[in-house]
């Protein structure tokens, strides 16, 4: 029961939304329970429970509208859609290049999400699910972002997650962290080095917008034999071809 409830909670946030979508000026209380069916006692909790989440707003007279929320999650969808389209010709050339596969991924809490994919044809090689997920710490990508988020950061991380060892070449102290992201900070790209899975070696960088932010992330993953270091400007230019093609005007490139 609580699982039905729970859906059927949604669905009708979901109701709600679309109607106050509908309408070009905040809409009434009285006008969203005629159209969408609802108790006025039901769609005033829910409503009120979408305000205090950002997802409507109230003006003067009572009325809702959508939230701003609702445009900063629009913006990062359209955002990542974007990357996507924008790295996916680049990424299938590198593919082609390296032979390996090359994977596209963001960053979500603790985690980095792998998005997007290109995969060698040869029957050995790395294969990422697009929508698998990956603690920060055990990935090149991942790694770099935490060593820009600076120090203060780090810590915050490695309380929250305890830095679990994925293999015995994980990072999973703090002081191994802080040390790494001291390096990398300066790098601007980053090595896996077997610590996420015994065997496989990554070679990561970043991916920036317009407003210097960074968006995403481009790596190559290879068995570990196969892995090659002169590997990392080709992983940079691709990256910086995307960052380019995003309104980025920095440098992606190899620090000293």
């Amino acid at each position: 029961m609580p699982e039905k409830n729970s859906i059927q909670v949604i669905d009708r946030m979901s109701a709600l939304l679309d109607t106050v979508a509908r309408y070009p000026e905040p809409v009434s209380l009285k006008i969203l329970t005629a159209e969408t069916g609802l108790h006025s006692s039901t769609a005033f909790r829910i409503l009120d429970s979408m305000l205090a989440n950002g997802f409507v707003e109230r003006d003067a007279t009572g009325k809702y509208q959508l939230g701003r929320k609702l445009l900063r999650l629009g913006s990062r969808v359209r955002a990542q859609s974007d990357v996507r389209q924008i790295a996916q010709p680049i990424m299938a050339r590198l593919r082609n290049e390296l032979g390996e596969s090359v994977n596209l991924t963001i960053r979500e809490g603790d985690e980095v999400v792998y998005i997007e994919k290109a995969t060698p044809n040869r029957m050995m090689h790395v294969q990422q699910l697009v929508g698998s997920r990956a603690p920060l710490h055990v990935t090149a990508v991942g790694k770099l972002m935490l060593a820009l988020s600076g120090e203060e950061e780090c810590r915050s991380y490695a309380t929250r997650t305890n830095l679990p060892a994925y293999t015995r070449n994980t990072l999973n102290s703090l002081p191994k962290l802080l040390e790494e992201a001291a390096r990398l900070r300066h790098q601007g790209y980053a090595f896996d080095d077997e610590e996420a899975e015994i065997g496989v070696g990554c070679i990561g960088t970043l991916i920036y917008d317009a407003s210097d932010n960074i968006v995403a992330g481009l790596s190559v993953s290879a068995p570990i034999e196969r892995r090659k270091s002169e590997w990392v400007e080709k992983v940079l230019h691709a990256a910086g071809e995307i960052s380019e093609q995003l309104g980025y005007r920095g440098a992606v490139q190899a620090g000293t």
